[in-house]
């Protein structure tokens, strides 16, 4: 079962980040455009922070059963010294907590706001700082810290 989750989790990405650059794309657009906020775009809000949780709850459920993980909570002292054991023992799981966190703030908080421009505003601010965030802690083939393929396959 956890090879299945760690596929499925690495190809859940490729939808949040398709939702947050769609949900970054509608915020630049109706703000500097001064479009009225929809329900489409209501939508995509709260469907990009749901989308993001559930990636976090197959996370969360990885980090758990992972080798990798218990291997570096088991030998600390030298794991912490090996970046890519490192980065998947701390750096990717805390990294991920506090994108999903930035997300949900940005979404409850434009939710919130009294007028359209303020919710672009808000949505295009927290989307793009969880975004950058994301890009970060996602293990690309082209990173330093570690790096995993684009696909997992079967």
């Amino acid at each position: 079962m956890y090879y299945y989750l760690l596929i499925f989790h690495s190809l859940f990405r490729w939808l949040v980040l398709s939702s947050l650059l769609l949900a970054i794309f509608k915020a630049y657009t109706g703000y500097f455009q001064n479009r009225p906020f929809t329900k489409s775009d209501n939508a995509i809000r709260h469907w990009t922070a749901t989308i993001a949780h559930i990636q976090l709850i197959i996370g969360i459920i990885l980090y758990i059963k992972s080798p990798v993980t218990q291997g570096f909570w088991s030998n600390f002292g030298k794991s912490i010294k090996n970046m890519d054991m490192a980065f998947f023992g701390l750096y990717h799981f805390l990294l991920m907590i506090f994108s999903v966190i930035l997300a949900t703030i940005g979404s409850a908080l434009a939710k919130r706001k009294p007028t359209d421009k303020e919710k672009f505003k808000t949505m295009l601010i927290w989307f793009g700082l969880t975004l950058f965030i994301i890009f970060i802690a996602i293990p690309w083939s082209f990173s330093p810290l570690a790096n995993r393929p684009y696909f997992r396959s079967f």
